[in-house]
């Protein structure tokens, strides 16, 4: 792919690096300019220094990338970020808020699923594509749902005026491309959120876009809006990755709003699952969540990345009829867009995973130590 892509590698016996992808080779430049991806982005212009930086081979990315995958000793694919605020934006697709309906309408049992789409199917109809947050017509289904007793907090944030935005991860906490994501096992409906993620600086400029998976657990967050915490943020329940294309020439903000993901998810039990993700279908204008996410009524002096939201709710059955789709242990989910690569996680328990342990402050000693600030 062309492009500017930056993101993070992880150096056996030294630490996280700053790095430039170019024609297929990865190039460490960190420097004491730009230590941190929160300092290469609160540049002016991060894609003009990142081509111009003094940088030093680290090896070809495939290599980099079978070595993360073999978990070895060798260099590995980090989150490409590491300061910034992590949020994320929910039910910004008005199909997806349907599916938030159910999910509270069921109270979390996967076994009233069906029914209840059904019944909601037949008072807004399927297609959905073209409805907007705050408009007439958003106003006459959410007053079609309410008159037929099917109100939900959800159509408030889904097609009301002001979106959900909510903290998905601590900063440091993400994991990135070929690592372990996480599901609590007290979940028993849990599902991949395929996502476009957004890399905002400090002053609010959105300075690049990734992939990420906003791993959720359907019947904890369908119990009650209020568990939203226990759903969302858990050990490596948050993927970002591979790296961060930079917005310069070839890339922007109107590739972000045309952008299609995909999804694939490959069970070790032979299940497979594929699906698409359209942003040409938010609710939501990208820079109209930013602007909600960021600004004089909230500041982020590391800035933030924020998680788009998506269209994707499975709804087919992986086991017993009507039961739908469930991540299971083992689950290898592959996010990908044409512009920004493809991110690869396996599924397993947020207890099985790998602990996190490398925080801000073991962040700033590295630096120091580094003679890097």
């Amino acid at each position: 792919m062309n492009g500017t892509f930056v993101g993070r590698v992880g150096i056996p016996g030294v630490g996280p690096a700053v790095v430039y992808v170019h024609s297929g080779l990865v190039y460490d430049i960190t420097s004491r300019q730009c230590p941190t991806m929160r300092d290469l982005l609160e540049l002016d212009d991060p894609a003009a220094y990142a081509k111009t930086a003094k940088r030093t081979l680290l090896g070809p990315l495939d290599e980099i990338e079978a070595a993360t995958r073999e978990k070895g000793n060798g260099y590995r694919l980090l989150a490409p970020v590491d300061l910034q605020a992590v949020k994320a934006c929910g039910v910004t697709f008005a199909r997806s808020m349907i599916e938030r309906v159910i999910e509270e309408r069921a109270g979390g049992d996967p076994n009233l699923a069906s029914r209840i789409r059904q019944d909601i199917v037949a008072i807004v109809g399927t297609s959905l594509h073209d409805l907007k947050a705050g408009s007439a017509d958003a106003a006459r289904v959410k007053a079609a749902l309410i008159k037929e007793g099917l109100w939900s907090q959800y159509l408030e944030v889904g097609i009301g005026p002001d979106a959900e935005v909510f903290t998905k991860a601590q900063p440091m906490s993400s994991v990135g491309h070929m690592s372990q994501c996480g599901l609590h096992p007290a979940s028993l409906w849990s599902n991949p959120e395929p996502e476009i993620v957004l890399a905002i600086d400090s002053l609010g400029r959105v300075k690049g876009a990734a992939l990420g998976n906003d791993v959720n657990l359907r019947d904890i967050e369908g119990r009650s809006a209020l568990l939203l915490g226990k759903a969302k943020d858990n050990n490596a329940s948050c993927a970002i990755g591979p790296f961060i294309r930079l917005f310069d020439e070839n890339y922007s903000i109107e590739d972000v709003r045309s952008a299609k993901l995909d999804l694939r998810v490959e069970g070790v039990d032979g299940f497979v699952l594929t699906g698409s993700s359209s942003m040409s279908e938010i609710s939501r204008d990208p820079l109209d969540l930013v602007s909600q996410a960021i600004g004089r009524h909230h500041q982020y002096p590391d800035g933030l990345v924020l998680f788009l939201g998506t269209l994707f709710a499975p709804t087919m059955d992986r086991g017993e009829p009507g039961q739908g789709f469930t991540h299971k242990p083992g689950d290898r989910v592959i996010i990908s867009n044409d512009a920004l690569g493809a991110l690869e996680n396996q599924m397993q328990s947020t207890d099985a995973c790998a602990p996190w342990e490398f925080g801000t402050a073991a962040l700033m000693r590295n630096l120091a130590g580094r003679d890097l600030i």
